[in-house]
């Protein structure tokens, strides 16, 4: 399992749901507590949360920093400080969150060997994930008209398969 945050979880969930190995992809919140993780407090900037993603993944298909590189150069900028696009606030925060002491190795020098380019991606202690509305689960593939699926996702998708064409694992397409 890998959790990553980068902006809206649309976003990340929609270009993870089309890389190859992995299983499934689901939209929640990270950190906060489970009282205060319902959209309208955790977008409000209030609480402690971010939005997120939990990857299930297959390791013998996907190895972690392939999932870390894929997040790094296509679900998001991770040079973007205080949100993405038009996404601002700490709850849009870029956060890699390791679930084992080996996940939190690897994010280090992931993030080490990118310390010229300064990234404002972080590496955050796992506290608590929390699922969010059953409304922002699969988003991008229920509603590809969307004009936030058309303009933020269909992009990132775009620059999964061109950057990474081996991983990549084709589907719908937004409209």
């Amino acid at each position: 399992m890998a959790i990553l945050a980068g902006g809206c979880f649309w976003t990340v969930e929609a270009v993870f749901s089309h890389v190859r190995g992995v299983k499934a992809v689901e939209a929640g919140y990270h950190g906060g507590t489970t009282r205060q993780a319902r959209y309208e407090l955790v977008t409000s900037g209030l609480t402690d949360h971010a939005e997120a993603v939990r990857i299930l993944y297959d390791p013998a298909v996907v190895r972690y920093d392939e999932l870390l590189r894929i997040f790094m150069g296509a679900a998001h900028d991770p040079a973007q400080m205080g949100g993405q696009g038009p996404d601002r606030g700490s709850e849009y925060r870029s956060a890699i969150i390791p679930v084992t002491p080996h996940h939190a190795r690897i994010a280090q020098a992931y993030l080490a060997q990118m310390a010229g380019s300064t990234p404002a991606t972080r590496i955050e202690p796992y506290r608590a994930f929390y699922h969010a509305e059953a409304a922002h689960q699969d988003f991008a593939r229920r509603h590809p008209a969307h004009s936030y699926v058309r303009k933020g996702d269909a992009p990132r998708i775009a620059a999964l398969a061109r950057l990474y064409p081996q991983a990549y694992s084709g589907g719908w397409t937004a409209r």
